[in-house]
């Protein structure tokens, strides 16, 4: 999935390329999810979207959640978990705006510099330590979103506010989420799913808009799709480690790049793809570059 960085611990290992064939599929899932989204966002509010998103998510949790209902109305820190969820329901709305504006490829490449942004708010607001090499690698992905961007070619619109809103207010969930580190994995998971349908349903009526039985369907496969996709991804990441994964998850802008092609006709520029092979390589090479300068020090 390409919305946020997750780790799940390993429980025994599986063959590489049927965790990597998983990767694929929620990928391709996710993509088509995205261009339903495109297609719709014209006609219907981002919030309207999300919420019948949210409102399939937690349709398909309700016996996880009627199980663990003890645990969801014993929570030591609500406040917490509210703000973990607003923050994802913020991220959500706007990436799905930014997805209704902008080619599929560009929101897609715009979501690769959530690591780096990660890197800063880690060591501002977690106080965690952060070395110089990695500074320097975050200030080159920023180099490679310029590239992407092409401010001197794009006008500033919306879209690419929603898009950099989008990785900002996501980078902040993941924050949340690593201050909610002793909450039980479960809870975590069905807190969001209850809270993003609850949190979404009053802005979502607000401006929401009828949706003709005819185009029902579509709209009922987003959340089908990202809840599939979820169930794909979690196939991937719990017998293979997160290292050998991680780097195939870049290939989700070859997906996105297809799909705006053949459905949209989008041609991804060529700073386009430069500028995500800056934003890919600062983001891979950081860690193998920290560990090297660091026993250059110790020698």
């Amino acid at each position: 999935m390409t919305a946020q960085s997750k780790t799940v611990p390993t429980s025994s290992s599986a063959p590489l390329w049927r965790s990597v064939g998983w990767l694929l599929l929620d990928m391709a899932l996710v993509t088509v999810m995205q261009a339903i989204v495109k297609a719709e966002g014209d006609t219907y509010p981002a919030i309207q979207l999300v919420f019948l998103r949210s409102l399939v998510g937690f349709i398909s949790v309700l016996p996880l959640a009627w199980h663990h209902r003890a645990k969801l109305t014993d929570l030591s820190n609500v406040r917490g978990h509210l703000a973990r969820v607003g923050f994802n329901s913020i991220a959500l709305t706007l990436n799905f705006a930014a997805f209704a504006s902008l080619p599929l490829a560009l929101v897609t490449a715009i979501g690769f510099t959530r690591p780096l942004l990660l890197l800063i708010m880690a060591a501002l607001l977690l106080k965690e330590n952060v070395s110089r090499i990695r500074y320097v690698f975050a200030l080159l992905g920023f180099f490679g979103v310029v590239i992407m961007v092409r401010p001197d070619a794009i006008a500033w619109n919306l879209g690419l506010a929603a898009a950099f809103g989008s990785v900002f207010f996501g980078s902040l969930a993941v924050v949340q989420t690593r201050r909610l580190a002793d909450e039980n994995t479960v809870v975590l998971m069905l807190f969001y799913t209850i809270g993003l349908t609850a949190l979404t349903a009053i802005p979502a009526g607000i401006v929401w808009m009828p949706i003709p039985w005819n185009e029902a369907p579509s709209i009922i496969l987003i959340g089908i799709l990202a809840q599939i996709g979820q169930y794909c991804w979690l196939q991937a990441y719990q017998k293979q480690e997160a290292r050998l994964l991680a780097p195939i998850g870049y290939l989700s802008i070859i997906f996105s790049g297809a799909a705006g092609w053949l459905y949209f006709g989008e041609i991804p520029s060529s700073s386009l793809w430069l500028g995500a092979a800056v934003v890919i390589s600062a983001t891979l090479l950081a860690s193998p570059a920290e560990r090297w300068f660091g026993r250059r020090r110790r020698m």
